[in-house]
């Protein structure tokens, strides 16, 4: 019985124990790091995979004959 209670002990005494009292606080600072370096790596890498498709666009443009401008755009544009 005595060993009863001191499991419940130890569980009341966790209880008020958060993760974030657990861990240093060296670490999360170095955790929130990691985090937004990730994300701006992750933008970066979103930002050059447009630039790439913007540059692939404009060659595949650039490539077409002057039937094929005609025929997409039409009359679209201006006279002059």
């Amino acid at each position: 019985m005595a060993k009863k209670n001191k499991n419940t002990n130890h569980q009341a005494t966790n209880e008020g124990i958060t993760l974030q009292d657990q861990l240093d606080s060296e670490l999360i600072a170095k955790l929130k790091e990691a985090k937004k370096e990730l994300a701006a790596e992750e933008k970066r890498k979103e930002e050059e995979r447009q630039a790439q498709l913007e540059f692939e666009r404009k060659q595949r443009e650039k490539n077409m004959s002057f039937a094929e401008l005609l025929e997409k755009y039409g009359d679209k544009g201006s006279k002059y």
